[in-house]
Parts: C-alpha cells; sequence; structure tokens
C-alpha cells in the first residue's frame, strides 16, 4: 500500500497542489485509479500470453443495460491491417497516432445491435425499438463501459494504453475494413502494450471536483476560480513534459469552434444512418 507521502504525490498529481480533495478512502483499487496515464511510447515486447482473455472477462465484467450486452471487440494485431487502421486514423496531416503501428495491438470497442436485431428478425419479429436514439445510446454506452473495465484490468498487469478517438474520423471505411455487420459501429479504439520504459507518460491533472461534482442540484458558482486554479495545475504539466503553451480554455474553445477538429467525424450521423441506426 502506498504510503502516506506517495500518495499526497498521486493526488497532487491527479489535481495540482491547489484545490485537491483532502480525504479519499485509500485502497490498491482506488489507488490504481488515479495512477491511470495515457501511454503514447510501446516497447517492441509481445504481449503476455492469455492478455485478450483476460482484458475481455474484465470487460464483460462491466455493468450493461439490461443485461443486453450490445457491445463487441475486434483485436487488431496483424501489422499490415494495423496499418490501416492507423491509415484511417491519421487525420489529414496523415501522421498522428503512429503508436497504433508502434504498438502490439489496437481493440476496437464496438456498439453492437446486429446481434439483437437478428435475433429479432429471425423469429419473425419487428426490432422497432432499434429506430429510436435510446437504443444507440445504450450500445454505446455499453461498449464504453466495457472499454474502461478492460483498460483497468491492462493496467492492473502492467501494460499501457491509450484511447484513439479518431477511429472515428472514418467510421465508414473502418467498419468495412473489419468487416462489421449492420447496426454497429467503431465508438473508440485502445491501443494496447508494454509501455517504453523510456516514455514520458505522465498523470494527466483533472478539473477541481468542485466544478464536476454536486450535491442533490447542480452548481456552477465560482466555475471561473476554480478554472483558474486548474489552468495552473495544466500550465505546469505541459511545461514539465516540454509541451507548448496552451491553456486549457483555449483547448475547449478550439475543440468547439475549430472544425478541423472533427477532422471526417462530422460525416458520422450520416455513417450511423447508412449503417442502419435509428435517431428518432
Amino acid at each position: 500500500m502506498t504510503d502516506d507521502f506517495q500518495k499526497e504525490q498521486l493526488i497532487a498529481a491527479r489535481y495540482g497542489e491547489k484545490d485537491r480533495p483532502e480525504n479519499i478512502i485509500w485502497n490498491k483499487q482506488i489507488e490504481g485509479l488515479l495512477c491511470h496515464r495515457s501511454v503514447r511510447s510501446f516497447s517492441p515486447q509481445p504481449l503476455p500470453e492469455y492478455w485478450f482473455e483476460t482484458l475481455v472477462a474484465a470487460a464483460q465484467s462491466a455493468s450493461t443495460s439490461s443485461n443486453l450486452q450490445q457491445w463487441s471487440v475486434v483485436a487488431v494485431t496483424d501489422p499490415e491491417l494495423k496499418a490501416q487502421v492507423r491509415k484511417l486514423s491519421a487525420g489529414d496531416s496523415g501522421l498522428a497516432n503512429g503508436y497504433i503501428e508502434e504498438a502490439p495491438a489496437i481493440l476496437l470497442w464496438v456498439a453492437d445491435l446486429s446481434r439483437n436485431h437478428d435475433m429479432t428478425v429471425a423469429d419473425g419479429l419487428n426490432p422497432g425499438v432499434h429506430e429510436y436514439l435510446d437504443s444507440f445510446v445504450m450500445a454505446t454506452v455499453d461498449a464504453s463501459l466495457a472499454s474502461q473495465n478492460a483498460t483497468v484490468a491492462a493496467e492492473s498487469i502492467g501494460l499501457g494504453t491509450v484511447y484513439i478517438g479518431a477511429t472515428r474520423n472514418k467510421a465508414k471505411e473502418l467498419a468495412e475494413l473489419i468487416q462489421l455487420p449492420p447496426h454497429s459501429y467503431v465508438v473508440c479504439g485502445l491501443v494496447v502494450g508494454w509501455p517504453d520504459p523510456k516514455s514520458n507518460a505522465s498523470i494527466r491533472p483533472r478539473l477541481p471536483q468542485s466544478v464536476v461534482a454536486h450535491h442533490n442540484r447542480y452548481n456552477a458558482s465560482d466555475f471561473d476560480a476554480h478554472v483558474k486554479s486548474y489552468e495552473e495545475a495544466f500550465h505546469a504539466f505541459r511545461e514539465g513534459l516540454g509541451m507548448k503553451d496552451k491553456t486549457w480554455k483555449q483547448a475547449v474553445q478550439s475543440s468547439a469552434t475549430s472544425m478541423d477538429y472533427m477532422d471526417g467525424r462530422q460525416n458520422l450521423r450520416a455513417t450511423l444512418e447508412d449503417r442502419g441506426f435509428g435517431f428518432k
């Protein structure tokens, strides 16, 4: 178990020196969760035997709406196929997300209505509920919960991970590449491998709890003051890694105003409709 000094260091890394929680119940599971960091540099070491079965078992232990289990996962380990996945996720520059090829595997997490749809149709029934937005949301949430359980499991055995939202940039082409059935799409990718020991992967600070956590009713008072405090932690993190100076506010505003950020995802709804999802 982490001693008090190490615990304080870990909490400071997650929240910065200001605006951090003073009292957290502590155990190995919570320690592991707070240690999460995205890894973007991997060693060539092969993944351990039974890694995929282990991560899938953890994923299947996540909650699933009404036990409908409307998700699947595709492990891409073939180097040529990984290169194609990377190409579809590389952005307009063609240079992004090179670690997809560097790491031994990327897991593609799929919101998957296909099994339940086909079982229903096979018995002569009409899966009309699948034409509604909530069915899409349920499958997407199921896949997301499963992927996070797998992430926690991977980190618990020393593996590193990084999520890839850019798998949605060319959602149609990616679905075709891995031969997804109708009524399914890739929600996100998860790169998995052993972290490069020379990597500078660090714990990224998060907003103060007072910004995201509310009691009984939503309360946005003092938001600006708390964000100002967070900017100090955000700046220190980027400066420590030698990253380009940028505020969190600038990052948020860029993601909200620049279509470059979408990088193809503005076409996602049309792709989903073509793949059989409904949005009534």
